[in-house]
């Protein structure tokens, strides 16, 4: 097997390399600020695209992406409707090369002259433009609507003869950048908290205006007549001039919830207003001069002002204050804040980040249940990573079970628990934790996206399916949703022995989440079902990549399938060629 994992080949490929003007001056500006704007149009706007148009993300630098396309028109339409798709007045602003050529593919990298022309072109384009080679005009020439101004022949660094250069005017028709369809209004009000402005002017402060429209999503979120979007979705327009005509249309809700917070000293001055995403009108606004030990009380207070905005007659409802508790000290609901922001992230840094987080909100307030609920689910995720569930399960399971004692309408500590049977194969009682937590937070999308995968494991395969597509509409911007969602999906699917459905979706995952071993094994089970050989020996390679031992044995002592699914993904990988131990 390991001759096959270094395997070098050459291939034709149409090659795009990318990256951020000015980067190096807007880190100086604003590390913080640029690297969320920057992730949240590489959720997006960018993934997506390459994902569309069948690009392969093959490298990507801090501010940089390089990605291998089969045609020339594929790479293209990638890019044109990449740049449209761009804000107008973003401070983020991409340069955009294309080339076509030969490449010597090794271990999923890719070199060559093909490659280094692309960064060169790339470094030749202007912010917001796009340069090609002539193979690459040749190619596109009457077959896409574009128009190219000729450059000239230019000398390229560290490239032996001159290239032909051609800028990409923009696109002569609206054909290429159309915005996509408005999803369809839910039949109950619905509502997406935009994260507030930070007017402090002190980049530290930023958790604390993330902080104020989390808590406002999380008390919504509570009322079953509400439906609201979950905040890794809505996040994702943080820092950017937005109109909340396009962000009702992108979310499919009728209200928008903006606002700021500005600190100084020991006062707050926070605003809100609630607009109506499909005229623009303003429902309601209010401002609110505080204490900062009167935070959590203005939290509630704004939150029955949108309720009673939205629905008047809730005024005859019992109180919609929050039923979580916030401990008694600020700096342990900052540590928590901070470690959701970095859980939604998703890396092996990140989940580390969040357990000390975790750990110093408790050393700070012991009794805060969330901090515990939440350091059990970090646990889990690195795990996954480690592959050493066994050794900590039982420090995992102590936390979620803290976290239900102190805090048991946390919808967080439910999930948690879920989490850790379903890594234990109890899907019965995972099926029934996760169902707990839904019940006190009936728009928690990670938890309806967690709950189809039990559901899918014990073959109640529609209602998996269908728990895992509600999880992704409640939060489609949302990439940890999407991936376990698409989890679900996978394993639906291939229990369903509908493998060409399985692969794209796993597919899905392994784009989402490029180490997520169970996408991996999926698309090679799968593949291999199918009889797709090519396809089938780049996934077993990737697989293998992400976990160099995995076996069948491996999979039997980390993974959760067992049963009948475990029956069939080892008959499949047995075809895959996985070995045994």
């Amino acid at each position: 097997m390991s001759g096959g994992r270094n395997r070098t080949e050459r291939r034709l490929a149409a090659i795009l390399a990318a990256d951020v003007a000015g980067y190096s001056r807007l880190m100086g500006a604003d590390e913080q600020g640029t690297l969320s704007r920057l992730r949240a149009i590489r959720g997006e706007i960018v993934d997506p695209k390459i994902a569309e148009h069948r690009g392969r993300i093959v490298k990507t630098t801090g501010d940089g992406l390089l990605v291998e396309f089969q045609s020339v028109i594929d790479a293209l339409r990638c890019a044109t409707e990449w740049q449209a798709a761009m804000p107008a007045s973003g401070a983020i602003a991409w340069r955009i090369g294309i080339n076509v050529g030969d490449v010597v593919v090794e271990d999923g990298d890719i070199f060559g002259d093909g490659v280094n022309v692309a960064a060169r072109l790339e470094s030749l384009a202007e912010p917001r433009g796009i340069c090609v080679s002539a193979r690459v005009q040749e190619d596109a020439a009457g077959r896409l609507d574009l128009a190219f101004e000729d450059l000239g022949e230019q000398e390229l660094k560290n490239i032996a003869r001159p290239v032909r250069v051609y800028r990409v005017a923009p696109p002569r028709s609206a054909a290429v950048a159309q915005p996509a369809a408005p999803l369809p209004l839910p039949d109950k009000p619905s509502i997406a908290v935009l994260a507030f402005a930070n007017m402090s002017g002190d980049p530290e402060q930023e958790f604390f205006s993330d902080g104020i429209a989390e808590d406002i999503i999380t008390a919504l979120s509570k009322l079953r007549w509400f439906f609201v979007i979950a905040r890794n979705s809505s996040f994702t327009y943080k820092g950017r001039a937005v109109d909340v005509k396009q962000v009702g249309r992108e979310l499919g809700v009728r209200y928008v919830l903006e606002g700021s917070v500005r600190k100084g000293g020991n006062r707050l001055r926070i605003t809100a207003q609630l607009v109506e995403a499909e005229t623009g009108n303003h429902v309601w606004a209010e401002r609110y001069d505080r204490d900062l030990s009167d935070i959590f009380a203005v939290q509630d207070e704004i939150t029955e002002r949108v309720v009673a905005a939205i629905e008047p007659e809730l005024y005859a409802v019992e109180n919609t204050r929050s039923q979580r508790k916030p401990p008694e000290s600020l700096d342990a609901w900052e540590c928590v804040i901070r470690a959701l922001s970095a859980i939604a992230q998703g890396t092996r840094e990140a989940i580390t980040e969040a357990e000390q987080l975790c750990r110093r909100a408790i050393a700070i307030a012991p009794s805060y249940g969330h901090a515990h609920s939440l350091l059990s689910w970090a646990l889990v995720r690195r795990s996954n990573l480690s592959g050493d569930f066994r050794a900590m399960a039982p420090e995992i399971e102590a936390e979620a079970r803290t976290a239900l004692t102190l805090d048991d309408r946390d919808p967080w500590a439910y999930l948690a628990h879920g989490n850790f049977l379903l890594r234990s194969r109890r899907f019965d009682d995972s099926v029934r934790a996760i169902r707990h937590a839904l019940e006190l937070n009936p728009n928690f999308a990670l938890a309806r996206a967690f709950l189809a995968v039990p559901l899918a494991n014990l073959g109640h395969r529609q209602e998996a399916i269908d728990e895992a597509l509600q999880a992704m509409r409640l939060s489609p911007n949302d990439r940890n949703v999407g991936a376990q969602a698409s989890l679900a999906l996978s394993v639906a699917h291939f229990s369903a022995g509908r493998y060409a459905d399985c692969a794209a979706w796993a597919r899905s995952l392994t784009e989402k989440s490029a180490d997520h071993i169970a996408g991996h094994m999926f698309l090679t089970a799968a593949l291999a079902m199918l009889d797709d050989e090519a396809a089938l020996t780049e996934a077993r390679a990737a697989l293998l990549r992400v976990r160099p031992e995995f076996s069948l044995t491996w999979m039997g002592n980390n993974l959760p399938p067992s049963g009948e699914l475990k029956g069939q993904l080892e008959i499949a990988l047995r075809k895959a060629a996985i070995p045994e131990e």
